[in-house]
């Protein structure tokens, strides 16, 4: 058996458990088991269920050693969910590693996801230097939205983008609804991306949410207690250890049954899934939220 067959027959074990068959997780293998379970009991916790899914693999390189072969490899993951009333697609792309051990499968994580080059363009949009002035603009939740449906597993070219890029593509989403950019050239002030040069809170976790908490011109939101407060184009922030430092950045593209929030990301690219990430290889029991309300300022 090939080794891109060899895969496809993992990944095919894995949707036959996810959509009900418990004998197939004596197939599974590394860290997937624990993910693909915990996946399983978060959608009975919401009254739904996995009724179809399909993948498709790629594989990206292949490292021989004597009988020994990694193998790293892409799946575009799709879940059909159906949720009372409700029918609706999950999808995520995910990066991972295969060891095979004389061509026995012997490991299968999550891996690190590919690097993407720097964009070489300039964006059009000036920002505001230094601490502005209060700058009018009214947030289009629908542009915000539609971008991160377009680049939920892209990237685009006119941004510079990284390894870990969930904060940098919420950023690029909000400043798709008309969030304005400011505090350009300091790196440590305002909120921007531009010739090729950005601040720490345009693309880095904590250092965005530190500035949503205090941000008083240009980009502006009010934090809510509840995530089913929150409407298409607000934002989530994830301090996966509850160590107080934040890690990672949604947006929310849709609401289930229930009306909570269902979101896009980056590192791993994901597309309307559960707000909680209980079924992130990062997770984590002491995880904490932070829930964000983007603000008009007109």
């Amino acid at each position: 058996m090939g080794v891109k067959a060899a895969l496809e027959t993992i990944i095919r074990h894995q949707m036959n458990f996810l959509v009900g068959n418990e004998r197939a997780s004596v197939h599974l293998k590394g860290d997937a088991a624990h993910v693909l379970r915990r996946k399983k009991e978060l959608l009975k916790e919401r009254k739904a269920e996995i009724i179809k899914c399909d993948a498709r693999v790629s594989v990206i390189r292949e490292l021989a050693i004597g009988q020994r072969k990694d193998v790293d490899y892409v799946v575009h993951f799709q879940y059909f969910i159906r949720q009372k009333d409700l029918f609706y697609a999950e999808e995520e792309q995910v990066y991972r590693r295969a060891i095979f051990e004389r061509g026995r499968l012997e490991d299968d994580r999550y891996a690190a996801y590919e690097t993407m080059d720097e964009a070489g363009e300039t964006l059009e949009r000036e920002v505001t230097k230094g601490k502005g002035s209060p700058i009018p603009y009214k947030y289009s939740r629908l542009e915000a939205v539609k971008y991160a449906e377009a680049w939920w597993n892209g990237r685009n070219p006119a941004y510079s983008n990284f390894q870990d890029n969930c904060t940098n593509f919420i950023s690029q989403c909000l400043h798709a609804g008309g969030s304005p950019m400011n505090g350009y050239p300091s790196v440590g002030r305002g909120w921007w991306q531009q010739n090729q040069q950005w601040s720490w809170s345009w693309s880095v976790a904590h250092s965005f949410q530190r500035y949503l908490t205090g941000a008083t011109i240009g980009l502006r939101a009010q934090q809510v207690e509840k995530p089913e407060e929150l409407l298409l184009g607000d934002v989530i922030a994830y301090d996966f250890e509850n160590d107080g430092r934040w890690n990672h950045t949604t947006i929310v593209t849709a609401k289930d049954a229930n009306g909570m929030p269902l979101v896009n990301a980056h590192s791993a690219d994901s597309r309307r899934r559960y707000w909680a990430y209980q079924d992130s290889s990062k997770y984590t029991p002491q995880m904490k939220y932070k829930f964000f309300h983007i603000l008009d300022n007109v």
